[in-house]
């Protein structure tokens, strides 16, 4: 793995703006940035997609062990909460897509800072945005990126398979440019498939009193709603409580069950039913324990807020709304630094498989909203000589 220089496209911003990334610049610093790209060989490539789906499956023996024991209080989820969780679990409803956010310098085994499970952003710019960044600029090269194709198969067989309950899905997320293109991605791939999209604002979601069901701004029913939206918020919201007590008539795109996964208490769950695996970092629920240098992480933290790393006698620590309702703490894996340039791994799953890699970099430590985008690719190996 390695980080190379390279001269932008001088169309770039007309260029990604008709993919739909009109955020590419923020406060004139590029988001989306090509002045660089990173480099991997081909067998560290194979050693993320391994990584990501042993974690992955991890991750689910997870949530059955939390269920079975009945053990939510340990990542303060909602007792009112824990029973849909239960239910939901045991009827598997679909559940589309995740993030696994890795440390990875091409040295060693990757290692998981944290799993955004039920509400990951950047799809946009990996699944679509540096493909053709990609096709243009390396066209003889690869990229590790089959997303567009992993969520256009599982809308497919979600459709074909009876599983949607119409062939309707809404789409609801907050108005904010970000969110909209994450959402229009899922849109998009749905639509792939023949199925009828409708986009609506999370406040936009209606309550019809007689016939006690969700509706959109149209008043039409919503039977499937994909929501990125994190469940936390939907339980405080005022219509919480009917999400709850709807939960077996609308169907929810995540399940309610990914609010196991996207706590971060759950690193802490990890490293108790594997302890010294190799992808994964010592975390506690009780404190940093014996550990020198450690991160402490707020169980339902966003974006690097609230995040502080503790170096021996140095803090580095990011403020933010999220200082409420526990902290896990998690032993400090450095982020590679190509002179200056701080890089995280985010490895999607689509439908329980690795499908792609993006890769953003901050000039600090802590990977926070700004984080750049930079594409990536290798080359695959020459095919050897028969004897």
């Amino acid at each position: 793995m390695r980080r190379e220089a390279r001269e932008p496209r001088p169309d770039l911003r007309e260029k990604v703006e008709h993919l739909g990334l009109t955020f590419h610049t923020v406060d004139d610093q590029p988001y989306w940035n090509e002045s660089a790209a990173y480099v991997f060989e081909p067998d560290e490539i194979q050693i993320l997609e391994t990584a990501t789906n042993e974690l992955h499956e991890m991750c689910l023996a997870a949530v059955e062990k939390i269920v079975q024991d009945q053990s939510f209080s340990r990542l303060r989820i909602p007792r009112a909460a824990q029973a849909a969780i239960t239910q939901a679990w045991e009827d598997d409803p679909p559940a589309i897509y995740g993030r696994f956010d890795l440390a990875y310098d091409g040295n060693g085994p990757p290692k998981l800072l944290e799993y955004n499970a039920d509400t990951p952003t950047s799809l946009l710019e990996a699944a679509v945005i540096q493909w053709h960044w990609l096709q243009e600029v390396e066209p003889g090269a690869d990229q590790f990126n089959s997303i567009w194709e992993g969520l256009v198969g599982k809308w497919r067989s979600l459709k074909d398979e009876g599983y949607l309950s119409s062939g309707k899905v809404h789409f609801g997320c907050m108005d904010a440019m970000e969110d909209i293109m994450t959402t229009a991605v899922m849109m998009d791939t749905a639509a792939e498939v023949g199925l009828e999209v409708t986009l609506m604002e999370m406040g936009q979601v209606g309550w019809n009193v007689n016939e006690h069901r969700f509706v959109d701004q149209h008043l039409q029913p919503i039977q499937t709603l994909f929501k990125l939206y994190p469940w936390e918020w939907i339980l405080t919201d005022k219509f919480g409580p009917r999400a709850l007590r709807t939960y077996g008539h609308l169907q929810w795109i995540e399940p309610i069950w990914k609010m196991v996964l996207s706590n971060k208490a759950i690193l802490a769950i990890l490293w108790e039913m594997y302890p010294d695996h190799p992808y994964l970092l010592p975390a506690f629920l009780d404190g940093p324990r014996d550990m020198v240098e450690y991160v402490r992480k707020p169980f339902l933290g966003r974006e690097g807020a609230n995040v502080s790393i503790h170096v021996r006698d140095d803090v580095i620590e990011n403020s933010g709304p999220y200082d409420r309702g526990g902290n896990i703490y998690q032993a400090y894996a450095p982020l590679p630094n190509f002179d200056g340039n701080h890089a995280v791994i985010g490895s999607w799953v689509i439908d329980s498989v690795a499908r792609g890699i993006g890769v953003r970099e901050s000039n600090g430590p802590i990977t926070e909203d700004l984080a750049r985008f930079v594409p990536h690719y290798f080359r695959p190996k020459a095919p050897q000589p028969s004897a």
